[in-house]
């Protein structure tokens, strides 16, 4: 049998070290332990094509877990983690808004960690190719079509959709830049949920496959705006069920027997108005939104997330999410964000972000 190279990150909690030959420094971190006949590993596994990959990662790692360690020692409103999306570098999260947005048999890599959230091998480079999209613009209209409450409607201090049982599971978009898919499936099964009492998985392989006229761009990005406008003029979204998932591009194949929903129409919250975002999430239900996600979020494990360096502007958000609710953390008032990257991300798949700055172009 063709000996397993085996990389352990000693910074992680709960590992597991068996029948070890020889080691390098364990104690800072620095280098990697390479084990042989390891039989009973847990964590993050991945696999890599030689020593050579294994070192890059391990080196990607480093520096993330450096940056998580920098970052937590502030003291901020929220805790950076290490991730499935540590090891990858700054090279693979595709745009999300635009189009600009196996096993390998001698030797394997795992990170072995109780603790680990997920893409901490993952360069900057590689996460923003395979998860995001280039910044486009991403705001729905200058003046929206909200209708606010009226002053006699009492707007709920805190609000959490996932209380009500209308928010469908996380899901995972993969090595795709498809959060823009994601983000609309996700408005319309709580939409669907909320009229029906009925649960419902729905397509966003279809919306990757179909929706190009509609100037969305498959796995290189799209705007949630956009697909609404698709399914209201293509007659209906089909079940996941009938138009599973795939992550990749492919040919439509849409088959009207087979939609789960449609849609009469949408409403857009007019560009930087947080008080009409709020409005809606509190008295409607989830909305799709976008932001700009920067290298340091990928690596978010709990709190209310802030940052001075995202920007704020339409041509700057790079990400679709749902929102899903509102609150306070610790005197810090956030929105509760749905996010399409598995529920082994952030803390259970969701994420709280700032509210009332605009942080990152949430309200675009």
């Amino acid at each position: 049998m063709a000996s397993r190279l085996v990389l352990s990150l000693s910074a992680c909690k709960g590992i597991l070290l068996r029948k070890c030959k020889w080691k390098m420094d364990l104690n800072n971190c620095t280098a990697p332990i390479l084990e042989r006949g390891t039989e009973s590993l847990f964590g993050y596994g991945k696999s890599y094509e030689s020593a050579a990959e294994v070192h890059k990662r391990f080196r990607i790692f480093s520096e993330s877990l450096q940056l998580v360690r920098s970052t937590n020692r502030k003291g901020l409103s929220y805790r950076l983690g290490i991730n499935r999306m540590t090891l990858t570098a700054s090279v693979l999260l595709a745009p999300i808004c635009n189009r600009g947005l196996q096993r390998v048999p001698d030797s394997h890599m795992f990170v072995m960690c109780g603790w680990c959230t997920g893409f901490a091998d993952m360069s900057w480079e590689e996460f923003r190719a395979t998860r995001l999209g280039a910044a486009q613009n991403c705001s729905a209209t200058l003046t929206g079509n909200h209708r606010m409450r009226a002053a006699a409607v009492a707007l709920p201090e805190t609000k959490d959709w996932r209380e009500d049982g209308i928010v469908s599971p996380v899901k995972n978009q993969g090595h795709c830049g498809s959060c823009w898919t994601f983000s609309t499936t996700g408005a319309l099964e709580a939409a669907y949920t909320q009229a029906t009492g009925k649960p419902i998985s729905l397509s966003e392989q279809q919306l990757v496959d179909c929706g190009f006229a509609f100037n969305n761009f498959g796995c290189n990005g799209g705007l949630p705006s956009q697909a609404f406008e698709y399914i209201k003029y293509n007659g209906g979204l089909d079940t996941e069920e009938s138009y599973p998932y795939q992550g990749v591009n492919g040919i439509c194949k849409f088959k009207n027997e087979n939609v789960g929903v449609k849609v009469l129409d949408s409403v857009n919250i007019t560009l930087g108005a947080e008080d009409e975002l709020k409005d809606a999430v509190g008295l409607v239900r989830p909305v799709s939104v976008a932001f700009e996600v920067i290298t340091g979020f990928r690596l978010y494990k709990s709190g209310v997330y802030t940052s001075d360096h995202c920007g704020t502007t339409p041509m700057d958000v790079n990400h679709a999410v749902l929102a899903v609710g509102y609150g306070v953390e610790d005197g810090v008032p956030y929105w509760l964000i749905k996010n399409s990257w598995g529920a082994d991300w952030g803390d259970e798949g969701y994420f709280k972000m700032e509210m009332g700055k605009n942080m990152c172009g949430m309200v675009l």
